[in-house]
């Protein structure tokens, strides 16, 4: 699984995003989008991020990044699983930057150190 970022500067860039992945017959999986500072910063998960990016750039859309993703699966019954897994990989020296879900309710990574991560949060590849 792939993360891409886009930053969006037009109105309808996130509804040009979704046609033309929609129209290559990619489908996201996860992913959100956030306005800091005036700028719309998203990142979406997608199976075929080499496929995902040469549509958007067909479609006149800029991809910043494709990212391979870390998922990993919480237990959603135990209290206290995102400080958890995120102090696992914290002493590593590692850090997270990108966190969000997937459709399948796994917990979707990008980090300063992908390996590192995996290694530290082997507990949750379930």
């Amino acid at each position: 699984m792939f993360d891409l970022t886009i930053e969006f500067d037009r109105p309808d860039g996130l509804a040009a995003f979704g046609e033309a992945l929609g129209q290559a017959g990619i489908s996201v999986e996860g992913g959100g989008l956030f306005t800091v500072d005036g700028r719309a910063i998203a990142h979406f998960l997608v199976a075929d991020g080499p496929g995902a990016q040469r549509a958007l750039a067909a479609a006149g859309i800029p991809v910043a990044a494709v990212r391979e993703v870390l998922a990993r699966r919480l237990d959603q019954a135990a209290p206290g699983q995102l400080g958890a897994i995120t102090r696992a990989i914290a002493q590593t020296g590692t850090s997270v930057e990108v966190l969000y879900s997937d459709h399948d309710h796994r917990l979707i990574l990008l980090t300063s150190d992908q390996v590192a991560a995996a290694a530290a949060t082997k507990a949750w590849d379930r």
